[in-house]
């Protein structure tokens, strides 16, 4: 396996999938595929009778891609359109045609709406007819490529969330690092620092041809807050504090682990 491969190949083996841009290429953010699925996958079982069976999200084949303002995480998709791929089963009691139109249209609202994901198609798979389900029967568990809520103890089907974990304040190391950790878990919808395949939650380092220092903060989003304007305001917050003793120019790259969107 070639060296630059390695870091993709461990995320999708760990669950996390791509590392997908939120925004626009100022934005500096990105989620996990992982994170966006689950997102995704709750707007879609808001639809009677459809049950998910799979979904990714990835680069849309031949489109164009922007050079992102900041430095990506390690193999993180550089800013464009995305497209949605999903396989459900529908009910029988509404046409397959309008089930489909629905669960499309849900889909590329809640990539946009709730996450801020720039999305431009969602090819669909029927995979199964079932019958209508008796009233009041919860929705199950989406399977395929969603995998399990975060922390849930369940048996994960082809994705798992196990390498991201809520860190405590308490847990920030001393020095600038602990400083700019706490300051992201003082931006109001920051529900915690996370750590992806153990790496630190928060990453500093300087350059000096150009002078400069980046920052790069892994995090998950609390319930009711849109986890891209979340995450400008964190950037904002890091931005200003590290610019303090930095030897040049201060850019802050934030990576989205886990959202309740």
């Amino acid at each position: 396996m070639k060296t630059e491969a390695w870091p993709q190949a461990v995320r999708h083996r760990s669950g996390l999938g791509r590392l997908l841009p939120l925004g626009g290429p100022a934005d500096g953010t990105w989620i996990t595929e992982q994170a966006a699925v689950q997102a995704l996958g709750r707007a879609a079982n808001e639809i009677p009778g459809v049950r998910l069976e799979s979904l990714r999200i990835g680069p849309t084949p031949l489109e164009s891609v922007s050079e992102p303002a900041v430095r990506p995480p390690a193999s993180a998709i550089p800013p464009g359109p995305l497209r949605i791929e999903a396989a459900f089963s529908a009910s029988l009691g509404q046409p397959l045609p309008e089930t489909a139109d629905q669960l499309r249209s849900r889909l590329l609202d809640a990539a946009a709406r709730r996450l801020g994901l720039t999305t431009v198609t969602a090819d669909l798979r029927v995979t199964d007819l079932h019958d209508v389900p008796p009233t009041g029967t919860k929705a199950r568990p989406v399977a395929g490529s969603v995998g399990r809520t975060p922390h849930s103890t369940a048996a994960a089907t082809t994705a798992t969330v196990g390498s991201s974990l809520p860190v405590t304040g308490a847990g920030s190391p001393p020095g600038p690092v602990g400083g700019l950790a706490d300051v992201a878990t003082g931006v109001p919808g920051v529900a915690g620092l996370t750590t992806v395949l153990g790496s630190r939650p928060v990453k500093m380092k300087d350059h000096a041809d150009p002078p400069g220092r980046r920052v790069e903060v892994h995090l998950a989003v609390a319930p009711g807050h849109h986890p891209l304007e979340v995450a400008r305001a964190v950037r904002a917050a890091l931005a200003h504090t590290a610019a303090a003793d930095a030897p040049g120019p201060v850019t802050v790259a934030v990576l989205i682990t886990e959202t309740a969107a």
